[in-house]
């Protein structure tokens, strides 16, 4: 197994293995596939952090960052991390490939300079790798937003404390859709139907927690 820096040679194969992780996960069908790709254009894209990882020559996993900040209330920014979307290829999944992705990430990202990272995300998944809730670290959206969903990580253990502060997303998470259909019909198409982790992700995703 290595972790490598992903190339443009691989974006292809990267997306595809994207759509097929997140197919129906989340709502029917999914578009991670075309996030994944417009995230790469974007000026907040850090290729350093632009992981694949191969097993016997296969890629299996993926995971991307961005630049995102934070914001004081004195008005004082913060530069931190955001990733997404993370991928593990179905057929590797609950075997720990996704915790050494991630770890290996954080890794180069602190020896890139950076020591804070929020995404969205199910908690489910992620507060096994240390990420909390927002609230623990005084990070809302808007001045008493703190949505369960809302996910952080100090990568340098107390970087945030002592502060309130206003996450502020990439505008490389702003996907515009128009171009969806098009690129989506280039893959293979798949049936779109119900799980349950779809019920998940709209409870999660319309849920804040409440200010103590």
């Amino acid at each position: 197994m290595i972790i490598r820096n992903e190339i443009e040679s691989d974006y292809r194969t990267v997306e595809e293995m994207i759509k097929k992780a997140f197919w129906n996960l989340s709502v029917p069908g999914c578009n991670e596939h075309y996030f994944a790709h417009q995230v790469r254009k974007s000026e907040d894209f850090i290729p350093e952090l632009d992981f694949v990882m191969e097993e016997d020559g296969k890629i299996i996993g993926h995971i991307i960052y961005v630049k995102a900040k934070l914001v004081a209330k004195d008005g004082t920014e913060k530069e931190i991390l955001s990733f997404g979307p993370f991928t593990i290829h179905p057929d590797y999944q609950r075997k720990g490939y996704g915790r050494m992705l991630l770890e290996h990430s954080f890794e180069v990202a602190k020896k890139l300079g950076y020591d804070a990272v929020a995404i969205f995300g199910n908690p489910e998944n992620y507060a096994c790798y240390g990420f909390k809730n927002c609230r623990r670290y005084n990070v809302c959206l808007e001045e008493g937003v703190y949505p369960v969903a809302l996910m952080v990580k100090e990568l340098v253990e107390g970087v945030l404390s002592g502060e309130e502060w206003k996450y502020v997303e990439s505008p490389a998470h702003e996907l515009d859709e128009s171009g969806f259909e098009e690129f989506d019909s280039t893959f293979p198409q798949m049936e779109k139907g119900y799980k349950y982790t779809q019920e998940l992700f709209y409870i999660y995703s319309r849920s804040n927690v409440l200010r103590e």
